[in-house]
């Protein structure tokens, strides 16, 4: 999997098995008392969604810009880790469409969904 960006590192992010991204629950992740902040799980998807995309590319060179990130935020984050997996919906040469999830103590309940469109300049 590819490097992680400065931003991934600040949250704490790191790659796990089955390239799963995992933020591990920190103070500094604490938004309204008691919850993960909503933008720690936003980076933490934007994040999932440009490694995965990175990763399936055979030109590393292309420069990845999200246009379009829509999250819905299903379930208040806990003071939990916290792991996202992304899955690319479609690899075209100009675009790609993603959509990750992110969960806490069970993969079939996220906390969290975006669906993002990533455009890629050759």
């Amino acid at each position: 999997m590819s490097a992680l960006p400065p931003y991934a590192l600040m949250l704490g992010i790191r790659v796990g098995e089955d390239a799963v991204l995992v933020m591990p629950f920190s103070p500094h992740l604490i938004g309204s008392p008691g919850r993960l902040h909503g933008g720690a799980v936003a980076g933490l998807l934007e994040l999932a969604a440009n490694l995965a995309v990175r990763d399936a590319l055979a030109e590393k060179s292309v420069v990845l810009k999200p246009v379009t990130v829509t999250v819905d935020y299903l379930r208040e984050g806990a003071m939990v880790d916290t792991f996202a997996r992304a899955h690319i919906n479609r690899l075209g040469r100009r675009v790609a469409n993603v959509r990750v999830e992110a969960w806490q103590t069970d993969a079939g309940k996220p906390i969290a969904a975006a669906q993002l469109n990533i455009i890629l300049e050759r």
